[in-house]
Order: structure tokens, then sequence, then C-alpha cells
């Protein structure tokens, strides 16, 4: 079983956790950020029940953590922030591990990354459980905008054309030489997301030219965004 199902995200399956109803899985994550948001730093324990329960629904999803973990790499950024936080902080300094650092820029490192790890986690296990177009599905029913629902499903639809070309760009400058990686490249390689992004521009107009034609009136058929 694989990720291809629907989504790259999306992890196949038959657990409780995937035949959940879209829409509360959504009001539960949404509550489940909000607490994890709401709770103080120095709460320590409270992190851990809030952990302990987002590992049960792990569990109970039935998907494999190494497929989670290889995807919570997204959260790279915001890891490397909190640990140059108690380095750059203000406040009381402390030792640890023959290091002296900021005793309230530690703290909030902390908070930083527990709260962005859980809330990584949480949105990653539900992209894992639930196929996009029951997510769309899922905000109707919840009485999103229809026109944000929408933008919604287009972004679902050709994110994956959107990297597909980045892609074949990034192959074309590494068959001239270029390393993407390498600073020395960096000009180069803004450049090209900057023509991507015009590329990706050009592409919306297009679309919604031909859906006017079609007879497009701000509203789509049931389901209309999500195939």
């Amino acid at each position: 079983m694989g990720a291809g199902h629907g989504h790259r995200l999306h992890y196949h399956g038959h657990s409780v956790v995937h035949r959940a109803p879209a829409h509360l899985k959504l009001v539960a994550l949404v509550g489940f950020m909000l607490l994890v948001v709401a709770t103080p730093r120095q709460w320590f324990w409270v992190f851990a029940v809030h952990a302990a329960v987002l590992l049960t629904v792990v569990g109970l999803s039935r998907v494999p953590p190494t497929y989670l973990g290889k995807r919570m790499v997204v959260e790279t950024p915001f890891v490397l922030f909190a640990l140059l936080v108690p380095f750059i902080a203000e406040g009381q300094r402390v030792d640890v591990l023959g290091l002296s650092v900021s005793g309230p820029g530690l703290l909030a490192a902390w908070g930083l990354l527990v709260k962005g790890t859980l809330g990584v986690l949480a949105s990653l296990t539900l992209a894992a459980t639930t196929e996009p177009q029951d997510v769309l599905a899922g905000l109707r029913r919840l009485r999103m905008p229809d026109l944000f629902v929408q933008i919604m499903g287009f972004m679902l639809r050709y994110l994956d054309v959107v990297t597909a070309e980045l892609a074949r760009m990034t192959t074309a400058m590494r068959s001239r030489g270029l390393d993407p990686r390498s600073p020395r490249h960096w000009p180069v390689l803004a450049r090209s997301l900057g023509s991507l992004f015009i590329r990706s521009y050009e592409r919306g107009e297009r679309v919604h030219l031909a859906m006017v034609a079609r007879g497009y009136d701000g509203t789509l058929p049931s389901g209309g965004t999500g195939s």
C-alpha cells in the first residue's frame, strides 16, 4: 500500500481514522491545534498529554511512523530557528552542556519546537488519512465559503503540476552544471522561481478564461474541484 492513492501525502488504508468523517477530523484538528497553541510553555506535563493523545491517533490510523517521519522534514526551518533562539535572546544566562544560553530564550525555543512539532504531526496525520476530495467535501459540510473551497480545490489539483514543472527546471539546471543547493547558484534559482511564478499565474488566467467560456458563474458542481 502506498501513498499515491489520491495525493502524495495520503496513505491508503482502512483504519478507524481513515473511515472517520472528514468534517469531524477537520474540527478535531483545529480544536487540537488551538488547544496546543493556548497551552502555556511552562506546562510540560500538559504537552506530554497532548503528545500521548496524538500518538494514540497515529497508532489507530496504522500509518507507519517512518512514513510520517520522512514528511516531518518540512519542519526543519522552524527547528533551526528554535535552536538559535536561546543564543540570540536576552535575559538571564544559564549554562547548558557548557554553553551559555538565555533562560527565557531556552523556554521560548522549547515552546516553539513542541508546538510546531505537534501541529505538523497532527496536520500530516490528517493528510495521510483523508483524501483531498474528502477534505473539500468536509469543508463544504462545515459551511466554509464556497470561493475558499474552490481555491483550495484548484490548489490541490495543480500543486503536482507546478512541482513537476519545478522538478524539470531543476533537472535542466543540473544538466547545465548548476547546483540549486549551492549558494553560488542561488541567483539562478531565484530567477527560475520567478519564471515559475509567472508561468503559474498565466496558467491560472488561461484556466479561468476556459472556465468562463464554458459557463462558469462563480460556482462549481459538487466535487468539481476534487478530481
